[in-house]
């Protein structure tokens, strides 16, 4: 059951257990919503603090161990409504805190802590001026309710972990390899895999080619090799032909960008094969490795797991 609670303008957190540092909440308060991010119930360093709204509901920061300046902020003006409330969520990946608003895939703040921390408790309170009004979801995953971002960040969590629940997972390989049960996405010549790897700061989805003995990501106008990557597993793959930003609730998230933004599967016809490659909503594009570039699509399959 969500978690209800009104906090007077005193800057004291009201701390709550969340899981695999993801939290979402639904505020109504006029400016400050502070939100603490800890590894204990109690507001001992580390601690990663983001505050919606403030400055007069004018911006938002991260501000880590309680220090400044900020390590980032954001015009958001209005952001906050005295009068409804606001939905937002906030994920912590590999050290990378991420927040956006209820129903958006994008965040609209982010930071990489260099030094992680596990995150085990959110704390929330208002303040400078500002008595609010606090919906907390339960930390439960099963009984996550919203839709969009909060469930691509549900399914992100899992696959990033590796857990394997009946759910398609990744499994790291090199050089070629092809684990056991790979989901095959494509066809040149030979059969394609879907994998990913890290490259420039991000996380993207994209092509392995076994007699390559490498996985291909698309980025920056190039396509760009990798021999070690990590390769989807465990999903019997239903791909839904769409276009531009109508993602299917269902759909496989398998990455992130610098800004924190979902990655998903997509994969593209194109000149008798079918490569597969990365589906970014905000762009509405479909973007494969392809012949040594980076091509864009606006029609494209989006990978869905029975």
């Amino acid at each position: 059951m969500p978690i209800e609670l009104n906090t007077p303008d005193a800057l004291e957190y009201h701390f709550y257990p969340i899981r695999n540092g993801f939290c979402q909440f639904r505020v109504r308060a006029p400016n400050d919503a502070h939100v603490a991010l800890t590894g204990e119930p109690n507001e001992t360093h580390p601690v990663v603090e983001v505050f919606i709204g403030g400055w007069q509901n004018s911006k938002s920061v991260i501000r880590y161990n309680q220090t400044k300046p900020e390590v980032a902020e954001a015009d958001t003006p209005n952001i906050l409504s005295p009068n409804e409330f606001r939905g937002f969520w906030i994920r912590v990946i590999d050290g990378v805190v991420t927040v956006g608003r209820e129903g958006e895939a994008a965040a609209f703040l982010s930071w990489h802590n260099p030094q992680p921390f596990l995150v085990n408790y959110v704390g929330v309170c208002t303040g400078w001026g500002a008595n609010g009004s606090w919906i907390i979801d339960d930390p439960q995953p099963q009984d996550l309710g919203w839709q969009g971002s909060q469930q691509v960040a549900t399914e992100l969590r899992s696959s990033f972990a590796g857990e394997s629940t009946g759910s398609p997972c990744w499994v790291p390989a090199s050089n070629g390899e092809v684990p056991p049960e790979a989901v095959q996405g494509g066809t040149d010549g030979e059969p394609l895999f879907v994998a990913r790897a890290r490259h420039e700061g991000e996380l993207i989805p994209g092509k392995l080619v076994p007699s390559h003995n490498v996985a291909y990501v698309a980025f920056g106008g190039g396509e760009h090799p990798h021999s070690d990557y990590e390769v989807l597993v465990g999903c019997r793959p239903n791909w839904i032909q769409v276009e531009g930003n109508q993602i299917p609730p269902q759909a496989v998230p398998a990455g992130e960008t610098s800004d924190g933004e979902p990655l998903f599967i997509g994969r593209v016809h194109h000149e008798g094969s079918v490569t597969i490659g990365k589906v970014q909503p905000s762009h509405n594009t479909c973007y494969i490795p392809y012949g040594g570039q980076e091509l864009a699509f606006q029609a494209f399959e989006i990978l869905t797991c029975n």
